[in-house]
């Protein structure tokens, strides 16, 4: 069984794939994770949140929205050596990559961004993958990131380009491709994923897919979210999301874009170690994990870190060394051996009302 990339997959065939018995789904996704991946090997990120709160946008999922009472309050950008103290707490308990996130609509160019941009240095600096999600992001702003050593960047596109403007009014899903288009202008890597349990239909996960695999080169780093549901935001009753439903999305991430790293992220603490192992089997390869059990805010738990190193224990696996993608153009360049000139860099673009309606060229 041979994975080609592609990057023209037809909704039909999303669905068909997304529909097969899930034990022949998780084997044939195992099958070809193991083409491009180490399967003994897992990427554990740390997820440190700079800039809490007081985000001006509406995203109906958010516990970070000023639009909703959800007990996160509102705080000052964390200073550097803050940052750098966690990372390094972090590092020492096997993670390779943090995350630096602000509730940010957009990232201004001032003071706070040569902040983050130091941040970004002194964490580079002690051998860790860095990634960034600070919302909307110019041409300049990703490159001065990409300067200052930044290893990735998230800009989730959360679903499909048609359910997007349910959840979300204050941005549009073309915003959300224009700063990936401006990532790709740069050899940082892409990180885009979504989250499963927002009301969604199953097609809008496969739109979902369709959209990021038509990205060249496919994004490095896919995240499948599954929906944390936070009191005071109107997804607050939402459905539970069914075990298999993640598994089945996991595998299907993992036929349709299968150089990329597969994240299995928020929501994560909400399966049991059986469940985690089968999307392990399935191509999960990329997990978040915590000294103070939660992600960005304490309305998002996540598995501790002594609790991950018990389950990737029992499961034969190891933690993955910083820089050791080697998909990605941003790890190339790092050790030494460049970009990959091969594939062209495209990202898809909407028109005014956010549906995808073509694929462009970067550049």
């Amino acid at each position: 069984m041979t994975a080609e990339l592609r990057h023209d997959w037809t909704l039909p065939q999303l669905r068909a794939l997304h529909d097969t018995p899930l034990l022949d789904l998780v084997f044939r996704a195992a099958t070809v994770h193991r083409q491009f991946h180490d399967p003994r090997e897992m990427q554990v990120s740390k997820l440190i949140s700079i800039k809490t709160g007081a985000c001006p946008e509406d995203c109906s999922y958010c516990a970070q929205s000023s639009r909703y009472s959800t007990g996160v309050g509102a705080e000052r950008l964390m200073e550097q050596g803050k940052v750098v103290e966690i990372a390094a707490r972090a590092k020492a308990a096997g993670v390779s990559r943090v995350c630096l996130g602000a509730a940010w609509r957009s990232v201004k160019d001032n003071d706070q961004f040569d902040r983050v941009l130091g941040m970004v240095r002194g964490v580079t600096d002690m051998g860790l993958e860095v990634c960034c999600t600070l919302g909307m992001l110019t041409e300049s702003q990703a490159k001065k990131l990409e300067d200052a050593g930044l290893y990735a960047y998230n800009h989730n596109v959360d679903s499909s380009a048609e359910f997007y403007e349910t959840i979300i009014t204050t941005r549009t899903y073309a915003d959300r491709l224009d700063t990936l288009a401006n990532v790709r202008k740069t050899n940082v890597t892409m990180c885009s994923g979504g989250i499963i349990g927002l009301g969604e239909s199953v097609d809008d996960r496969l739109k979902m897919l369709q959209t990021l695999s038509a990205i060249r080169p496919h994004p490095e780093s896919v995240p499948i979210n599954i929906l944390s549901k936070v009191e005071g935001t109107p997804m607050a009753e939402n459905a539970d999301v069914p075990v298999w439903d993640v598994i089945r999305m996991i595998a299907t991430t993992r036929l349709v874009m299968p150089k990329s790293d597969v994240r299995l992220t928020a929501g994560r603490v909400t399966l049991d170690e059986s469940a985690q192992a089968m999307c392990f089997l399935a191509g999960a390869n990329s997990i978040f994990s915590s000294e103070t059990e939660f992600m960005l805010t304490k309305a998002v738990p996540s598995p501790s870190y002594d609790a991950d190193k018990v389950l990737l224990d029992a499961l034969g696996m190891t933690m993955r060394a910083p820089f050791t993608n080697h998909h990605s153009t941003r790890a190339a360049e790092l050790s030494g051996r460049g970009p990959d000139p091969t594939e062209a860099v495209e990202v898809p673009f909407c028109d005014r009302k956010g549906a995808v309606c073509a694929v462009g060229a970067v550049g």
